[in-house]
């Protein structure tokens, strides 16, 4: 039988709160079985819960790694892989936007810094 986690081992293997991982269930990013009360997560959920981690990382919404997910249901890993490389390509351009952004940020706050401490000194 293939391992299978209970709600606090899954908490404390992927480092989450017991929160995030209910709301993630409620949102339906995991489906864990059930035996009356009790959650068991088993290789599907992790795999899925690896996936989401790693989306948020790399600044996705739940929303868009939820569509993602479903892609997986109803296209298989073809689909899916098509899919993410658009993902991948628009959160590329928006993190290296961002990222001019905040070069622009440091430079222009150093040089007002600098300005200032050099006022200071007269």
């Amino acid at each position: 039988m293939p391992e299978t986690l209970s709600f606090k081992e899954m908490c404390e293997r992927f480092d989450v709160t017991p929160r995030t991982l209910r709301y993630y269930e409620y949102i339906e990013l995991l489906q864990p079985s059930k035996e009356g009360r009790t959650r068991f997560y088993g290789a599907r959920e992790c795999a899925r819960m690896v996936l989401i981690l790693r989306g948020r990382r790399f600044g996705f919404s739940l929303e868009e790694i939820r569509q993602w997910l479903e892609i997986y249901e109803k296209n298989g890993d073809k689909a899916q892989l098509a899919a993410w490389i658009e993902m991948a390509d628009r959160q590329l351009a928006a993190l290296t936007r961002q990222q001019k952004e905040l070069l622009l940020s440091i430079e222009d706050l150093q040089k007002l810094r600098d300005e200032v401490a050099t006022d200071l000194k007269i």
